[in-house]
């Protein structure tokens, strides 16, 4: 069954778009991330183009985020006051990256910008995860004290001003890491179509010693409403988000999220780094070999801007 996407100018197979949202839900619910770094490769590998696939990846986003994050809401492992800073800083950083994703749509170079992002992203975030996870069950499996801090443990962050105290992180912390991590996940959020998940739950367990629990909840929270302000501005700016794209991924993305959050609870926190470690891993590899390997077609037209 084949539908036709206006935006993107496209006629796709329903059932494969289903299947895409429905696993990326999965992955989000599972391991606490958006999945905008999953739906925009593959929405690129079905070949919609990159400029639709990064906005609409971004709405799809939204639904499986808001899904998992009522779940946390209601089970207490959501910082509320925790998630509004970062926020903050996401909103100001949303803003900035439609105006570069613009810039370098004028100068023809975002496809090839966006696919060495996630490349050289996913390559250095994968791997310093797995190291640490493989460590950490390691370390577990020889009955060995795990090294990583406990929450409250303070590092150099901990001596910047402006701290406030966040009594559901158990958390007394500067605004201005926080700030800075919301503002870098804006700004991708805009250009990768991403929710910037598999950025913010690492710094936020590493560098902010924030309890791994809490820190789900409350990174689907921020990605909420950062990546609905990225989409709106998006539409409005790049006339990029694909209606029809984003209705039939939010649908699937809900259904996956639920069952996702479902088996993340039954899985180990390290055992849960380390798949989350491959599946970024696998992603970066898949397109950096489409950046290297000779396209079938070398020439093409654009059509659109796209």
């Amino acid at each position: 069954m084949t539908i036709y996407l206006p935006i993107a100018e496209l006629s796709v197979n329903v059932f494969i778009i289903l299947g895409m949202g429905a696993a990326v839900g999965f992955l989000s619910g599972m391991f606490g991330v958006g999945g905008g770094f999953l739906i925009t490769p593959l929405l690129i590998f079905y070949n919609v183009p990159p400029v639709v696939a990064v906005a609409t990846g971004a709405n799809q986003v939204v639904a499986s985020s808001l899904s998992g994050a009522i779940t946390h809401f209601r089970r207490g492992t959501l910082d509320m006051k925790l998630g509004t800073v970062l926020l903050l800083g996401g909103l100001v950083g949303a803003s900035v990256g439609v105006w570069i994703f613009s810039w370098l749509r004028r100068l023809g170079q975002l496809d090839l910008t966006i696919s060495l992002l996630y490349v050289i992203l996913l390559g250095i975030i994968g791997s310093l995860m797995l190291m640490e996870s493989l460590s950490a069950m390691r370390k577990a499996a020889r009955n060995q004290p795990a090294t990583l801090k406990r929450p409250g443990q303070h590092n150099w962050i901990h001596g910047l001003p402006f701290k406030m105290r966040f009594k559901k992180s158990r958390i007394y912390l500067s605004v201005l890491p926080l700030l800075l991590l919301g503002f870098v996940i804006g700004v991708l959020t805009s250009i990768m179509g991403v929710g910037g998940g598999f950025i913010m739950v690492p710094a936020m367990i590493y560098l902010l010693r924030i309890p791994t629990n809490v820190v789900v909840g409350t990174s689907q929270f921020q990605i909420i409403f950062t990546t609905a302000y990225a989409t709106i501005v998006q539409a409005a700016t790049n006339y990029s988000v694909d209606v029809v794209l984003a209705f039939i991924l939010m649908i699937a993305g809900v259904i996956g999220a639920q069952y996702g959050l479902r088996v993340g609870q039954k899985l180990r926190g390290e055992q849960l780094r380390a798949l989350l470690a491959l599946l970024v891993l696998a992603v970066g590899v898949r397109l950096a070999v489409e950046l290297i390997v000779t396209p079938k077609d070398i020439y093409s037209i654009a059509v659109g801007g796209f």
